[in-house]
């Protein structure tokens, strides 16, 4: 039985789709932030309403969002949101963007919600309950060697500007097959067997956080590039099924 933290959650996610296909019917509308990223109606639209979703549920909650930024709350718990994560295919018209919902108390991640409602996935996880997939439980692959793996990535430019390049290229010269799928969809492939390991080099957490949660209860493991815990201040990733992980690192740490 899904706890009230999960249930609300998964309403938020809900909530939000309706504004998110609302808008990508039609003509979509961007700006341009600060940070030279797009943004647009949905992105925001889909954010307020997650967060006074959440809000009705748990006044005293804190928020983390993209688009609106930081709320502290009275409570140890903080809502981490991305209302579009892949704001550049929706834009497109690529049906490959989601929601991601996640929960931390304290710094611990408890709980992800990814919701892609053009491929009709949604996923979701609370630590110590498993990982599913529209309902059903999934877990990541048992494959054991890059030269048997699928591995996906994150724009390729990020490893050169951040060092790493040397790393990924081998990584993926080794790999049985590699994909670029970018954002949240590679996660989803990860945590159902589909794929076998991501890499990427530049990242916020807002990002990361739910799938981390997802990536984790279906059996695998997601640490930083370094091989570090993932915190709010992480800016890279590595998520494998766990029995890559250490090699995927090695990649990395001996580049």
């Amino acid at each position: 039985m899904a706890s009230q933290f999960l249930s609300v959650a998964l309403e938020a996610a809900k909530n939000a789709e309706e504004i998110i296909i609302s808008y990508y019917t039609g003509d979509i509308k961007v700006e341009m932030k600060a940070d030279e990223t797009p943004v647009t109606l949905a992105d925001r639209g889909a954010e307020h309403v997650i967060r006074e979703t959440i809000k009705q549920a748990f006044p005293d909650h804190g928020f983390l969002g993209e688009e609106y930024g930081t709320q502290e709350g009275t409570s140890p718990y903080m809502w981490i949101i991305d209302p579009i994560d892949a704001t550049k295919n929706y834009i497109r018209k690529i049906p490959i963007f989601g929601t991601q919902i996640a929960l931390m108390k304290g710094d611990e991640l408890i709980l992800g919600v990814s919701n892609a409602p053009l491929l009709n996935e949604l996923l979701y996880a609370e630590a110590g309950s498993g990982a599913f997939l529209n309902g059903e439980p999934i877990q990541v692959s048992d494959v054991t060697q890059p030269e048997e793996a699928m591995v996906c990535h994150g724009g390729l430019k990020w490893f050169t500007e951040k060092g790493t390049f040397p790393g990924a290229y081998n990584l993926i010269n080794d790999a049985a097959r590699t994909r670029g799928f970018g954002d949240f969809y590679m996660y989803h492939l990860v945590a159902s067997a589909r794929a076998d390991a991501v890499i990427e080099a530049a990242i916020s957490v807002w990002d990361i956080a739910a799938i981390t949660v997802i990536v984790r209860e279906a059996g695998g493991q997601v640490t930083d590039i370094q091989g570090q815990p993932i915190t709010k201040e992480t800016a890279s990733l590595v998520a494998t099924n766990g029995i890559l992980h250490s090699t995927v690192l090695n990649y990395f740490n001996n580049a």
